[in-house]
């Protein structure tokens, strides 16, 4: 299939927005369902897209990034997935096969990229003890251009190599393991890092018993064959009907304080 530079063009728009806005924008424009349908549109087939999206959605909805740990690019991935799907007449399952080398790629890249962003955020706090502003928004501005330019040099390669590129960005990955492994390593390390930060904010004391029957819950969930794939959406499910009952318990605690005339005016946070 031939392409024009429009498309060309704005295939590279749409990889460079999604990118940003995975880690800036957070409208969930980044999401293969939101951006399968659009590229499927920009190439001339929107039920394809739609299609391709949808399955790449599924395909990653139990992945997320844990402190600076990343999974496989859903977005590089979501978009080559619908790339090979419309311009090679792929079945989906072969369109997904050929597109992981890419969401490898793009994993690699968001740990690189976040590991270069690291020892700038020091520029940040001077900047912030001088209270210049404007210096921090151009650093802002610079992690995001970085992301987004990634994002698109890699979709619009992708569209006009097509499976060429992605067979020689994974022997470059083989045959630099060295690299990749050192990524990987980095990668594994924050993820604790970053896991032990979140318990260190949000975890208090009260909330040690609700932390035990979750991975307790998680695990007996998971070793069953039939439930093990959609095991953190139901472990989500029990975290949200436990989320409600508190909530219900602390608004009827704070009503009986009220009528009981020990309530103030403002109940804080």
């Amino acid at each position: 299939m031939e392409y024009n530079i429009i498309q060309i063009l704005l295939v590279g728009i749409v990889a460079f927005i999604a990118g940003i806005d995975q880690f800036n924008f957070l409208e969930s424009l980044y999401q293969p369902i939101v951006v399968g349908p659009v590229v499927g549109a920009i190439l001339g087939d929107l039920q394809t897209g739609l299609v391709v999206g949808g399955a790449y959605q599924l395909m990653t909805i139990g992945n997320m990034p844990v402190g600076g740990a990343q999974p496989p690019n859903a977005v590089i991935g979501g978009i080559m997935a619908t790339v090979f799907a419309v311009t090679s007449n792929l079945e989906i399952e072969v369109a997904l096969g050929l597109a992981v080398p890419f969401a490898l790629i793009g994993q690699y890249a968001v740990t690189l990229i976040f590991t270069i962003m690291s020892p700038l955020m020091a520029k940040a706090d001077q900047a912030a003890i001088k209270a210049d502003g404007a210096a921090i928004v151009k650093l802002n501005y610079f992690a995001m251009g970085m992301l987004g330019l990634f994002f698109a040099i890699v979709c619009v390669l992708g569209l006009v190599g097509g499976s060429a590129v992605g067979n020689t960005l994974s022997n470059l990955s083989q045959e630099y393991t060295w690299f990749m492994n050192g990524l990987s390593a980095a990668g594994g390390m924050m993820r604790y890092v970053g896991f032990a930060t979140l318990l260190r904010i949000m975890l208090s004391n009260d909330s040690w018993g609700i932390y035990f029957a979750g991975f307790a819950a998680a695990t007996i969930i998971g070793s069953i064959d039939g439930l093990s794939g959609p095991c953190l959406i139901l472990v989500a499910f029990i975290g949200v009907a436990i989320a409600i009952n508190e909530f219900q318990t602390s608004i009827r605690i704070k009503s009986n304080l009220k009528i009981a005339g020990n309530g103030g005016e403002e109940d804080g946070i």
